[in-house]
């Protein structure tokens, strides 16, 4: 099984509509809220080579984008051979 994790704000409607996408397909998630915490923030911005925008999911320590990306790889029908 693959490594999920996202970086989120806890009031982000995007962060929320991408963890309940998780959530329906039983994928097991590692969540990073970053609410108000600039480090973290900058953190994520590193891995997210430069992105500021919030969610940022990454798996296998991959970034794949955001809460869009993550529902065009759903639509592709390519989510679920990252996560295998």
């Amino acid at each position: 099984m693959a490594k999920v994790e996202i970086y989120t704000w806890q009031s982000c409607p995007f962060c929320l509509k991408a963890k309940a996408l998780l959530r329906r397909k039983g994928i097991d998630f590692i969540e990073h809220p970053i609410d108000g915490d600039t480090a973290a923030r900058a953190e994520m911005s590193d891995r997210a080579e430069g992105r500021t925008t919030l969610p940022q999911i990454f798996i296998n320590d991959i970034g794949i984008g955001g809460c869009d990306e993550l529902h065009a790889l759903e639509q592709a029908k390519k989510l679920d051979n990252l996560l295998a």
